[in-house]
């Protein structure tokens, strides 16, 4: 079952009296429980599939839907609303506020949900638990290491119990070892709870943990 649906969709990007097209009339479907890489030359469009599949951008025509729900058509209440509980974004730089800890940073995305104030906490710290940092809740990013902070994202990612987690670049400013820690801590989300995952990576080595490999060029999405 397809929980991503993609049909038609074009985008253009304005600059000064400049029209940038980025793809046109282009279809895709993602499967419930996918994980799926998408590569591509830099300004290939990658990054902007992702902030289209977030509701974090409109398309300029076309529809997306992810879980039967026409997030192109939202207006921006419904989309904050939606984003809240449906989808999670992992940034490659982090994104963390530096004055919160570890904790407060995961919660952050329940504050827009009418958990009750113990209810967030307990989540947060199981979110981390599932990332194995239980014992980092009340660390400051400057107290972690790159790894450290990326899974405290992830975390923050996850909390919600999203269906849907879009990756741009996750690993991309990591060394070796804190990289494929967090690559497979993304297949374990994905095997085992079942995650529907969309990664934007250069690294073909990353590329690989995915079920499929697409690939964005010139506005053409191809296997």
């Amino acid at each position: 079952m397809a929980l991503v649906e993609i049909r038609n969709l074009t985008k253009i990007y304005h600059r000064e009296a400049q029209e940038v097209l980025v793809f046109q009339d282009l279809d895709l479907d993602i499967n419930e429980g996918e994980f799926l890489s998408l590569m591509g030359p830099s300004g290939s469009g990658k990054s902007s599939l992702l902030h289209l599949l977030a509701g974090l951008d409109r398309p300029t025509k076309g529809t997306v839907a992810v879980g039967g729900a026409q997030i192109s058509a939202m207006s921006q209440r419904e989309l904050s609303d939606w984003r809240a509980s449906k989808v999670g974004f992992i940034f490659q730089f982090y994104n963390l506020l530096p004055v919160l800890t570890a904790a407060q940073n995961v919660e952050l995305p329940l504050m827009l949900t009418p958990l009750s104030a113990k209810d967030r906490r307990d989540r947060a710290r199981f979110a981390l638990e599932v990332v194995g940092l239980g014992d980092r809740t009340d660390h400051f990013p400057r107290q972690l290491s790159g790894g450290q902070e990326q899974r405290v994202a992830i975390a923050r990612a996850v909390v919600s119990d999203p269906a849907l987690i879009l990756a741009d670049e996750p690993t991309g400013d990591l060394d070796a070892k804190s990289a494929d820690e967090v690559l497979t801590l993304l297949q374990r989300l994905n095997s085992e709870m079942g995650k529907t995952i969309v990664m934007v990576t250069h690294d073909a080595h990353a590329a690989e943990r995915a079920h499929a490999v697409m690939h964005l060029d010139k506005g053409v999405l191809t296997r």
